[in-house]
């Protein structure tokens, strides 16, 4: 993983209030569909969440349960 996607996903954690469960933290949940969706998205601002969110169609049922986890 680069350094950017790592720092990128870090930072949708670190907003996300720090779920704890493999199948709530969108790190390893999303880690797939943010390379696939979003890795040219600057972290910051919410940017990364919202790509996500925009592509949800598309994303993977673990991560569609992890960003809803972040709204609770």
């Amino acid at each position: 993983m680069s350094k950017s996607s790592f720092l990128a996903i870090a930072l949708v954690v670190a907003f996300s209030g720090g779920a704890s469960a493999q199948s709530s933290d969108p790190r390893g949940a999303c880690k797939a569909d943010y390379d696939k969706f979003c890795a040219g998205i600057a972290p910051g601002g919410g940017r990364i969440v919202a790509c996500l969110n925009g592509k949800r169609d598309q994303l993977s049922d673990t991560c569609k349960a992890a960003l809803d986890s972040r709204k609770k």
